[in-house]
């Protein structure tokens, strides 16, 4: 055991962390590495939170945007209540559990998702996306905020590197989205509205799955490089 943490919420709930070293199975890993890599790339979306490079979508079911209504009312609540007073500290601690219960439920999200894809995929491929910049953006701070897409990238790193798989991101000025995924030709202008790519080779797809496509692509470049 190489350390214990103790957190307390904003609700008055206590966590414990306990961090453990420990030895990987060498052999695990080793087979692993041995049979063909399985690569997926996955193309951030403001709404979804993500689209993948074999067609699916993540379909992140927006916690804060359901709880905006609740949370809204609690704290109209919690501003007309005395500073200090009792019934303020109670409305507070509501306040509190209605974040807590929205983390919680992004965090549980988030962390089925990643063991999903660490499990089945040996190479994991995702832009290197500058979030707090997006966030500050075309009134998108919300919905950035909300989906949490840093959160997941960070439990996909550590998820693929205990399971001897990898992590691969490709640099953020990679053109993923105006880039056809058959012939490599790169459109020059794609406004954001534009949601069906469509290329001069004929080759028509989702804006955001021919760009998940792409980026695979490029992972498996860098990889096999």
């Amino acid at each position: 055991m190489k350390a214990v943490t103790v957190r307390r919420q904003p609700s008055g709930k206590y966590y414990v962390s306990i961090l453990f070293e420990y030895c990987a199975d060498e052999n695990q890993v080793s087979d692993r590495e041995r049979r063909e890599r399985k690569v997926i790339g996955i193309d951030y979306a403001m709404h979804g939170l993500a689209v993948f490079s074999d067609g699916s979508k993540c379909e992140y079911p927006d916690y804060y945007r359901r709880s905006e209504k609740r949370l809204g009312r609690e704290q109209r609540k919690l501003s007309r209540c005395k500073c200090g007073s009792s019934n303020y500290q109670k409305q507070k601690k509501k306040v509190a559990l209605c974040h807590e219960k929205v983390k919680n439920q992004r965090r549980d999200f988030h962390h089925k998702l990643s063991r999903k894809l660490a499990e089945e995929y040996d190479v994991v491929a995702v832009e290197d996306l500058n979030m707090k910049a997006m966030s500050q953006c075309l009134n998108f701070g919300k919905s950035v905020a909300d989906n949490g897409y840093g959160m997941l990238v960070n439990m996909l790193s550590y998820k693929l590197e205990d399971r001897g798989g990898k992590l691969v991101k490709i640099d953020r000025f990679f053109p993923s989205s105006k880039r056809c995924s058959m012939c490599g030709k790169v459109k020059q202008v794609l406004p954001l509205s534009g949601r069906v790519y469509r290329c001069e080779c004929g080759y028509t797809n989702d804006r955001d799955v021919n760009a998940a496509i792409n980026i695979r692509d490029e992972a498996l470049r860098l990889v096999s490089a």
